[in-house]
């Protein structure tokens, strides 16, 4: 059972209380929480003399470096249950993408794990709270935290924030492709990367994009863009950018060569 610690009225309302209720988990120590969120920016600011060399024990650092192991070992643990018959270089390409920097950042980004960093000036002028490291490694240093708070049951609960925040997003993008028998070469939700495979996995085919149309100001563009394949328009995508509407037409691309998705399906 959960060790409940008393709630004043000025740490309920804390970024680290609210990032608390967010992840479901209250944190024994206190001090370990706040030992996650700390930037080595900040610490270094505070050290003594100023801006001499900190100790590890006064940032997030170490923690980060045994999350990384931590959710490393639990996202292999996962896959190994999900996906008994992908061989090791597959599970190997598919642990690396879910913990990844972008994807870990992502993750701390629906968390808003960003509101409760401890920075430095210079780290939190330069936006740092936004910054796809500085989030990444905050996901790690947090993990390491809850394994280390939770006691015998740390584990446990490391899996738990790893399968939620880390695995299940992604879980159905997975499945996807490896009915696919895509060997996970591009990143997830790199839906070129995916058709690409898809289609060289099938008959060595490579899809081609096309900009078939341009909308609007130079300060609001839209793109129009068609992915082929020997001249089969296979999707179409539009978006602000003509990287996002080529991403936006391999996904339908890919869509509609799922299984289960009709050889005629208009893209």
């Amino acid at each position: 059972m959960k060790k409940q610690r008393q709630v004043t009225p000025d740490s309920a309302d804390t970024p680290a209380a609210a990032l608390e209720r967010r992840i479901g988990y209250q944190f024994r120590d206190p001090a370990l929480l706040q030992l996650a969120l700390t930037h080595s920016s900040l610490a270094f600011e505070q050290a003594e003399p100023a801006g001499t060399p900190n100790r590890t024990c006064d940032d997030n650092e170490q923690l980060e470096f045994l999350g990384d192991a931590v959710a490393g070992l639990l996202i292999t643990e996962l896959l190994c249950r999900q996906f008994p018959e992908r061989r090791e270089g597959d599970l190997t390409r598919m642990r690396a993408l879910l913990v990844s920097g972008k994807r870990l950042s992502e993750a701390a980004i629906r968390l808003r794990l960003g509101e409760a960093l401890h920075l430095g000036r210079g780290e939190e002028s330069t936006g740092g709270r936004q910054r796809a490291s500085v989030l990444a490694d905050a996901v790690e240093a947090l993990v390491a935290a809850m394994y280390l708070d939770a006691g015998k049951a740390g584990l446990q609960q490391a899996r738990t924030f790893v399968e939620q925040e880390l695995f299940l997003p992604h879980l159905e993008e997975l499945r996807s492709a490896a009915q696919q028998g895509v060997r996970f070469g591009g990143v997830i939700g790199d839906w070129k990367s995916a058709l690409q495979e898809l289609l060289q996995a099938r008959d060595g085919g490579q899809p081609q994009y096309r900009t078939v149309e341009e909308l609007g100001s130079d300060h609001n563009k839209q793109f129009r863009v068609e992915v082929l394949l020997r001249d089969e328009v296979l999707g179409e995508g539009r978006g602000a950018s003509k990287k996002a509407a080529q991403q936006e037409a391999a996904h339908r691309a890919y869509d509609r060569l799922s299984p289960g998705q009709a050889a005629d399906q208009p893209a």
